[in-house]
Order: C-alpha cells, then sequence, then structure tokens
C-alpha cells in the first residue's frame, strides 16, 4: 500500500480583510438598464455566459463568458448588455479590502481576468455561494465567507495582484447601504422617512450624515440617480416622456419635466432632441 502524507506548517490561519455583504445573479433582459453608479466596496462579477461592455470611469471594454471583472471601492461602473447575446452574470459585494493591480496598470481600480481554464472551478464556488444564500441553511453565512476566501486566493494566485484593507466606519457602512438601497430602487416610491425607517436611525441623522459623506441630501441623491437613469433613457430609447418617467420614479411627467429642467436647462423632449443631432 503506498501512502503520502504531507505535513503543514502550522503557522496558522492567514486572515483575509474582507467580508462578503451579498451574492447576486442577473441577466440582462430588454426591460432593465443599468446606470454608472459606485459603492464603497469592492464588487466582482462572474460573466457565466453573454456579451457586452463593462464602462468603468471613462474606459470602455469588452466582456464575455468566464471574465472575471473586479471593480474597488469608490469606481464609477455599469454594464451594459449585446442584445442578440445577453450578460448572465454573478456578483460579490466584499467590504472591507480593495485590490492593488500594481506597477503595470498604473492607477487603475479595476482588472478584468478570464477564467476560461478554471470554469468548472470558479462556478461550483459562486453557484455554492447562491445556493447556500438561497437556501439559507444553518451557518450558511460561514460557508458562503470561507468561499470568497478560495475565490479571493485563487484571485490572488492566478493574477498576482496584492490586496490593501480598506477600513470603514459605522456611520459609513449606513450611508453606504442607504446609497446601495437607491441605486438599486430608485424606480419606486422612497422618502426621507422610509430611508431613516430602513436604516433605523433619525431622518436628521441619516439626512445630515449622508450630506457629510456625499455632499447632498439622501432625496437630492435619489433625484441625481433618477435624472441621470432618465437621460439614459432619452438617449437610447423611444419611450415616451410619460414612460421615462414612470419607469424613473417620478410620481408625475410634469413633475418629471419641471425636475429635470431645472438640474439640466432643458425640457426632456428638448434634450432628446439635442442628443439625437
Amino acid at each position: 500500500m503506498g501512502n503520502v502524507r504531507y505535513w503543514l506548517p502550522g503557522k496558522g490561519r492567514g486572515e483575509i480583510p474582507a467580508k462578503l455583504i451579498y451574492v447576486s445573479s442577473s441577466i440582462y433582459e430588454g426591460d432593465w438598464f443599468s446606470i454608472r453608479h459606485s459603492h464603497n466596496f469592492a464588487e466582482l462579477f462572474y460573466v457565466r455566459s453573454g456579451r457586452g461592455n463593462f464602462i468603468v470611469e471613462d474606459e470602455i471594454f469588452s466582456v464575455q463568458q468566464d471574465d472575471l471583472v473586479i471593480v474597488n471601492p469608490n469606481v464609477e461602473h455599469t454594464e451594459v448588455s449585446i442584445g442578440s447575446d445577453p450578460l448572465e452574470y454573478v456578483v460579490l459585494g466584499v467590504e472591507g479590502m480593495s485590490f492593488d493591480f500594481g506597477k503595470q496598470s498604473g492607477t487603475r481600480n479595476h482588472e478584468i481576468i478570464n477564467y476560461s481554464k478554471q470554469r468548472n472551478e470558479l462556478l461550483l464556488y459562486f453557484n455554492a455561494m447562491l445556493s447556500e444564500t438561497e437556501n439559507k441553511d444553518e451557518n450558511y453565512e460561514d460557508v458562503c465567507q470561507n468561499l470568497l476566501e478560495i475565490v479571493i486566493i485563487s484571485l490572488m494566485r492566478r493574477s498576482g495582484h496584492p490586496f490593501s484593507v480598506v477600513t470603514t466606519q459605522r456611520a459609513d457602512k449606513i450611508c453606504s447601504r442607504i446609497k446601495r438601497h437607491i441605486d438599486s430602487n430608485y424606480a419606486e416610491e422612497i422618502s426621507l422617512h422610509s430611508l431613516a425607517e430602513k436604516a433605523h436611525i433619525s431622518k436628521y441623522y441619516l439626512a445630515h450624515t449622508f450630506a457629510k459623506y456625499y455632499g447632498m441630501s439622501p432625496i437630492n441623491y435619489l433625484n441625481e440617480v433618477r435624472i441621470r437613469a432618465s437621460k439614459e433613457l432619452l438617449e437610447t430609447t423611444d419611450l415616451s416622456i410619460a414612460q421615462v418617467a414612470e419607469s424613473t420614479g417620478f410620481s408625475s411627467q410634469s413633475y418629471f419635466s419641471q425636475n429635470f429642467r431645472r438640474c439640466c436647462g432643458l425640457t426632456p423632449s428638448g434634450y432628446r432632441l439635442q442628443t439625437k443631432k
């Protein structure tokens, strides 16, 4: 009988300063629009299938099946699918760390790595995290955290990229959570009262603290996100002005037009005509 035994050096487990805060799965369909946004945590996008473009700050690059896109904290980004081959991907929100992509990448705050040769391995980890968060069996958070650390170690081995720690205070976390809620749900009915209830803090504290971190009140930020989304719809679709208003969360077409003119200096119709020239 043959027997091979490998002893571990006993140095103890190295701590990876990362916490998994969410796992999501998305498929880019015709009724879904993504706008540029940022978070105070990193995101890892794994493309299961399809093709499209990622827009990160002022750079546009193409993505395809098995690409892993890393976006560092506080970096503006969005994704656009190719209609005939829609993007399907899994996203990990990772708090407490950012990636240092080294001198070769300059000051770039994002990276793309193709994992076609390790597809089965990476899909196993991502699908397991999705399954754990969906089923919520005992200790599923620990399982997901351990899987995240495996993914990060695999990423570091493949890319050679170190990481640096990002510290966040509780107030920053609260504001980030509210900002993320607005980014994802701007088309729904949102008020300062509902946001404060979600954060379990007073309206005054939320308004004051949010303005400290982002330079404006939560409601002004909500309006900015809605206007930004409406501009993209005016530029890229043939939706009526009323449909654009409804799709971006404004209570009426007149209220939308009033806000749009105040922010952009012209009416939604005028903006659409200007961009079509």
